[in-house]
C-alpha cells in the first residue's frame, strides 16, 4: 500500500473523538458505543496514544499504558474495516512497541478475542497463567471499608 496521504501520528491532542468513536463503532464489536468523554479520559491517561490518518479520515487508532520499564499494556488496536489486509495494524503495533514509553519495558500485553493469529505474527506468545480481570470493582467499596476498619484497629 502505498498512499502518500497516509500518516501516523503521536499527538493525541490531534485526534478528532467523533471520528474516534466512528471508527469504533464500524470497526469493533468490543468499544461500540463509547461515550466521546470517556475516550477523551482514556486518551488523557495513555501514552504513546498511536493514530493513522488518510489525509483527514482516522482510519487507526491504539493507545498504550506503562511504568516505562517494567510493564506495559496495549489497548483499543482498531483499523477501519476498508483498510485492512494492507499491513497497517502491524505497523500501528510496531509504532507503538518503538515509542520511547514502551521500547525498553520488559513485559507487553495486551488482550485479544479472535485476532491472536495476527498478534503472534509481531511477536506476541499466548499466555495462560497471568491474565485476571475484576470486570465491576464497585463491590470493593464495602470489602475495603471492612479491610480498614481491621487495620485500625
Amino acid at each position: 500500500m502505498n498512499y502518500p496521504q497516509i500518516h501516523f501520528s503521536d499527538r493525541s491532542a490531534e485526534i478528532n473523538l467523533a471520528q474516534l468513536q466512528h471508527l469504533f463503532n464500524i470497526g469493533t464489536f468490543w468499544a461500540q458505543g463509547r461515550k466521546l468523554e470517556d475516550l477523551s479520559k482514556a486518551i488523557s491517561y495513555s501514552e504513546p496514544v498511536i493514530s493513522i490518518s488518510d489525509a483527514e479520515k482516522l482510519i487507526g487508532f491504539a493507545r498504550a499504558i506503562s511504568d516505562g520499564i517494567y510493564r506495559a499494556t496495549i489497548w483499543d488496536v482498531v483499523i477501519h474495516p476498508e483498510y485492512r489486509g494492507f499491513g497497517l495494524g502491524s505497523e500501528l503495533i510496531k509504532t507503538v512497541l518503538n515509542h520511547p514509553k514502551l521500547r525498553f519495558v520488559e513485559r507487553v500485553y495486551l488482550m485479544t478475542t479472535y485476532q491472536q493469529g495476527f498478534y503472534e505474527k509481531i511477536g506476541f506468545q499466548t499466555n495462560n497463567s497471568t491474565t485476571m480481570v475484576l470486570s465491576n470493582p464497585s463491590h470493593l467499596d464495602s470489602f475495603l471499608s471492612g479491610e480498614i476498619q481491621q487495620l485500625v484497629r
